[in-house]
């Protein structure tokens, strides 16, 4: 009984109209999904880009003050 059921259901699934219609179903859950997400992604990836400019601005800082206490110590 339960081998013909899983049967029957697999060959319900290789029907073309069954497949075209799951593959409609599942584009159009994905393009809700990222449509919902949308905002997040562009909040996260504002998000990364500004501390990029942030590390990379203390990494600057950095290099600047260790390169003018070379030249201080240099002189005394």
């Amino acid at each position: 009984m339960k081998d013909s059921l899983v049967q029957q259901c697999l060959d319900i699934l290789k029907r073309d109209d069954i497949k075209n219609e799951l593959n409609l179903l599942s584009s159009s859950v994905i393009n809700y999904i990222l449509h919902e997400i949308q905002p997040f992604v562009i909040i996260f990836i504002i998000f990364i880009l500004t501390m990029f400019i942030m590390n990379l601005s203390i990494i600057i800082m950095l290099v600047l003050l260790l390169r003018n206490k070379q030249t201080i110590t240099k002189i005394f």
